[in-house]
């Protein structure tokens, strides 16, 4: 890994980070013919591309009632008790998350508020590739289902002999995902996205993938909705001389593991902890056995060693990592010091792993520093918002002058207008009334104090 040491009144400066981005030129571009093809030719764009990148040739795209039935009798019945444990919790957290429609009145009848109205079909990639990922099929698809939303849908590669891997499929039929079809990559995103004579269009696509699945989503952005442009996997581990060197080492190697471009900072006030950290690592490498992969990311990785707590701090928030884990003394106490993170872990009993799978909370998390301004996915992602307003004459004689003198400066003249109608409207009809009313009356006077000629 990487060693910056941060002198006396240094600041920790992004552009030490040489973060790379989401997605490449040269996957732009693949993916672009992708998703034109796609939108173009539907399900036989799909079948080329399985063929192509997948090595399968395929004839039904959804999976079969039958196929999730033999998915059943190929897992234990350890991992169907872990996810439904597993679902419960984050079913739980997300259900906190569900927000109320509201409506506000004023004192001259104008009613204002807002609606929440769960999307009606939405889609979510589960990558496959190097690991498969069940645990993502939870953390998408729970939230939409608490949502509300009507009908989920899931796109993931599928294996050379036409299968889909069994622990996804038991996964995503113990959640509730209605719909699911053999395909990956861009050309998913983009089936999800248009249609195609198999996969419907939806609402809004979510879940993670690699450069080719975050440029895909990067241009069909705007035609559906996206949760967020997601980059390889972060984590940061804020240590002090508390730490344990073997949890520091291990928690490092879990997110390495992901993936060759995955990247992890460890960020401490402690240099002369390192050695034991490193010795850690190297006992620790030669356990695993995804060792080619985490070595690769390891050596990308970055240590910034800090003068002062101060400094600390200043350098997470510049990294803004998708993990946060303080494995440090009194971890609540500097809470408040971390402003940006996608998910934070305190403690030495909380690895990151933990918030992966079962804790509750989302694992779909900003990446590349965009914690700084994104959260993690949540029921708000499954749910659209409408305003409400209802006024009375009264609320909009009493907003008429500042809503007509805005609409002047803007120079919309039938904005001003349309409310200027309406108020000369309202004061015929007040004229007619007590017309109506004189004549009724029949008593010679005009209700002013003058007798009538």
């Amino acid at each position: 890994m990487r060693k910056i040491v941060l002198q006396e009144n240094e600041s920790f400066d992004e552009s030490m980070l040489e973060r790379d981005s989401a997605f490449d030129a040269e996957a732009l571009k693949v993916a672009t013919d992708i998703v034109d093809t796609v939108r173009k030719q539907g399900d036989e764009a799909l079948r080329s591309y399985s063929e192509k990148f997948d090595g399968v040739t395929l004839g039904e795209l959804e999976v079969s009632e039958e196929e999730i039935e033999a998915a059943y009798t190929a897992v234990d019945e350890d991992f169907i008790r872990s996810v439904e444990y597993a679902a419960d919790n984050v079913t739980e957290f997300h259900k906190r998350q569900l927000q109320q429609s509201w409506f506000t009145t004023r004192a001259d009848g104008a009613i204002t508020g807002q609606r929440f109205t769960p999307l009606e079909r939405v889609g979510i990639y589960v990558p496959g590739g190097r690991a498969q990922y069940p645990s993502t099929v939870l953390m998408n698809a729970v939230p939409a289902s608490v949502a509300g939303v009507d009908e989920i849908i899931m796109c993931t590669p599928p294996s050379k002999d036409g299968s889909v891997n069994p622990y996804t499929l038991v996964a995503a039929n113990i959640v509730g995902v209605d719909r699911i079809f053999k395909v990956g990559g861009a050309q998913a995103i983009a089936a999800m996205a248009y249609g195609t004579e198999s996969i419907p269009s939806v609402n809004k696509v979510t879940g993670p993938g690699n450069a080719f699945v975050a440029a895909a989503k990067k241009l069909v952005n705007g035609d559906v909705g996206i949760d967020m442009i997601a980059g390889p996997s972060e984590v940061c581990v804020l240590a002090d001389e508390s730490s344990i060197p073997e949890f520091v080492a291990i928690d490092l190697m879990a997110q390495a593991e992901h993936d060759p471009k995955a990247t992890c900072y460890l960020v401490t006030t402690e240099e002369e902890m390192l050695p034991e950290i490193e010795a850690a690592l190297a006992e620790l490498l030669e356990q695993t056995p995804r060792r080619e992969i985490t070595e690769a990311s390891l050596e990308h990785g970055l240590i910034v060693v800090c003068k002062t707590l101060t400094q600390a701090f200043e350098a997470v928030n510049v990294i803004a990592p998708e993990h946060l884990e303080v494995d440090m003394s009194d971890p609540w106490e500097l809470l408040g010091s971390i402003r940006n993170a996608g998910a934070i872990f305190l403690g030495p009993w909380t690895p990151e792993a933990i918030g992966d799978y079962v804790a509750g909370p989302n694992h779909t998390l900003p990446t590349g520093g965009t914690a700084a301004f994104s959260s993690p996915l949540s029921v708000d992602d499954f749910v659209k918002k409408s305003s409400i307003l209802s006024y009375s004459f009264d609320a909009l004689e009493a907003d008429a002058d500042a809503t007509m003198t805005l609409a002047a400066r803007e120079g919309l003249w039938s904005h001003g207008r349309s409310v200027d109608l309406r108020l000369q409207f309202m004061q015929y009809v007040q004229e007619q009334l007590e017309n109506a009313n004189n004549d009724e009356c029949g008593c010679g006077h005009d209700h002013d104090g003058e007798k009538s000629e």
